[in-house]
C-alpha cells in the first residue's frame, strides 16, 4: 500500500504550482499521515454542525458530548506541543471541541430543567 501511495505522490509532485510548494513539502503537509488523519477528522466537525441543527436535545447524551468535547480540547493542546506544530490538528480538534460543548450545554440544560420539572409535578 505505502509502494502504491508514494508513487501517487511522486506523479503528483510534479504538478503542484510553485506558490504551493511550501504547504505541499511542509513536515505535516499533504505528503505525510499529519496532514491526512485531521482531514477526515473533519467529518466528526460537519457531523457536530449537523447535530446542532438537526439533533432535538432530548436525544443528546451530555457524557459523551462532554467526554468528545474534553478529548477535542486535549488534543488542541497536544498539537501545539508536538514537531511540527499540525496547525491543521489543532483547527479540527478546537473545532471538535467547541461544536461539543455546544451540544453538552445543550444536553446538560435540558436535563436540567427535565429534572427539576419532575421534581416540581411529584
Amino acid at each position: 500500500m505505502s509502494k502504491l501511495y508514494n508513487a501517487i505522490i511522486n506523479v503528483v509532485d510534479k504538478f503542484v504550482p510553485s506558490r504551493l510548494r511550501p504547504l505541499w513539502m511542509h513536515p505535516a503537509g499533504p505528503k505525510t499521515v499529519f496532514f491526512w488523519a485531521p482531514m477526515f477528522k473533519w467529518g466528526l466537525v460537519i457531523a457536530g454542525f449537523n447535530d446542532l441543527a438537526n439533533r432535538p436535545k432530548e436525544l443528546l447524551n451530555a457524557r459523551q458530548t462532554g467526554t468528545i468535547a474534553l478529548t477535542g480540547m486535549i488534543w488542541s493542546r497536544y498539537s501545539l506541543v508536538v514537531v511540527p506544530k499540525n496547525w491543521n490538528l489543532f483547527s479540527v480538534n478546537l473545532f471538535v471541541a467547541i461544536t461539543q460543548g455546544v451540544q453538552f450545554l445543550r444536553a446538560y440544560h435540558y436535563q436540567t430543567i427535565h429534572q427539576n420539572e419532575k421534581k416540581n409535578s411529584e
